[in-house]
């Protein structure tokens, strides 16, 4: 069997879109970037940050739905590279996303485990979880919908409780310098359009949950009208509960708070002890929600690859049961648990958002050439979101920049010996 079963509907995929992207950046994303703005910018530089992001993400989510509309198929930008630029543009594409999206189930796993293991258990709780949702995922994509869907009601409770408590409860003591992440504090030319464009860059990798609906595209019911509606849905979905969040921090924190507080949305309710559990609970049940999206899409993009042969192509395999690419899932499982056990990933984020952008530069890239009945967004749409990825990806911190180049240059040059040959 190589095809995947049409399972899915449009609640199962949105659920899944923002499983994804609550889970990947609420408790995540805001205090690097506000470490990026804090230099030269106010409490307002963060929210034209957020602004930013989420405009690059609505190009970038209009191109990947046209193509999906087009190419109801799994790998997402993976198979639309390669059917309207030509197979290297999808392999850079394809590669972009796995090595990415790996590094950032790693996180999420690590960040799970920080939120609810006991000290000195972290690595081996954030491996378990890798298994025990690698084992969902195994049994059937119905599965994995079913239990998004608990996920991201859980958290959009959590998030509610949380808000609640930290704007009733004013204005908090904001931490001191001592509790700075200087894994994650990015570093820029100090100057405020710099700042925000780098911190844009890191929210980024708050809203990249929605191409998790496109890898899914041949699983989902009426895959035309489903996926399009999906991907809008679960983005709009997702600023909203951003921007909610970002207001209640400044209110609570300030600008400087969030940026020195390693968990920022636990230090907003420092003064409420169950509040504090209430967060706990949010965090672990969203980072658990974005790890089984990540691994689902993650994936259904390996799988594609290998149908190519630009992966090992036994990791092709659908599971002639439960309609999943079985020996695909396994390896990405197999891959995570081995980083989470050996190397802290906690804070590649910017890693994670170069590899993204790489990608959705690709998925502007092809979206501009469809014509006719295929083209249901605007070509400035897609401008928008090029060029969006292009400059997001030269602000990022420059660490993150010269180890995502480098990857991507080393599965470039293996592709091109392969190909040689």
């Amino acid at each position: 069997m190589t095809e995947l079963a049409r399972r899915l509907t449009t609640t199962d995929a949105v659920v899944i879109g923002l499983s994804s992207m609550i889970g990947a950046g609420v408790f995540a994303a805001f205090s690097p970037a506000a470490a990026a703005v804090l230099p030269a910018g106010t409490g307002a530089a963060l929210l034209v940050a957020l602004a930013v992001a989420a405009v690059v993400a609505y190009g970038n989510a209009t191109s990947s739905a046209q193509l999906a509309a087009q190419y109801p198929a799994s790998g997402g930008t993976y198979v639309y590279g390669r059917e309207r630029l030509g197979p290297w543009w999808g392999f850079l594409a394809g590669w972009g996303f796995v090595i990415g999206k790996t590094a950032s189930c790693a996180a999420m796993a690590l960040t799970f485990a920080a939120y609810a293991a006991p000290p000195g258990w972290e690595r081996p709780v954030a491996a378990l979880a890798v298994v025990a949702l690698a084992a969902v995922n195994y049994r059937g994509v119905t599965r994995t919908a079913r239990l998004a869907r608990w996920i991201v009601v859980v958290v959009l409770l959590a998030l509610a409780v949380t808000v609640a408590v930290a704007l009733a409860g004013g204005p908090a003591d904001a931490p001191g310098p001592t509790a700075t992440l200087v894994a994650t504090t990015p570093t820029g030319a100090g100057t405020v359009l710099y700042g925000v464009l780098q911190a844009a860059g890191l929210l980024f990798f708050a809203f990249a949950g929605y191409a998790r609906v496109a890898t899914l595209g041949e699983e989902v019911r009426d895959p035309a009208h489903t996926i399009p509606r999906a991907i809008v849905g679960a983005l709009g979905g997702a600023v909203v509960v951003y921007a909610v969040v970002a207001v209640t921090l400044l209110a609570a924190l300030g600008l400087a708070g969030t940026a020195a507080a390693p968990a920022p949305l636990a230090a907003a309710v420092a003064g409420v002890p169950w509040a504090g559990v209430v967060v706990r609970v949010g965090a672990a049940a969203a980072s658990l929600g974005a790890l089984l999206a990540l691994v689902a899409g993650v994936g259904r993009t390996t799988l594609a690859m290998a149908r190519e042969d630009d992966l090992p192509r036994p990791l092709a395999a659908v599971h002639p049961r439960f309609s999943v690419p079985h020996r695909a899932e396994v390896a990405v499982a197999v891959v995570v648990v081995a980083l989470v056990l050996t190397v802290d990933l906690r804070g590649a984020i910017g890693f994670s958002s170069f590899g993204v952008l790489a990608y959705y530069a690709v998925a502007n890239l092809a979206a501009w050439t469809q014509t006719g009945p295929h083209r249901r967004y605007p070509r400035a749409l897609q401008a928008v979101g090029l060029v969006g990825c292009v400059v997001l990806c030269a602000t990022l911190p420059p660490a993150a920049v010269l180890a995502g180049a480098g990857v991507l240059a080393v599965g470039l040059l293996v592709r091109w010996v392969r190909v040689s040959r």
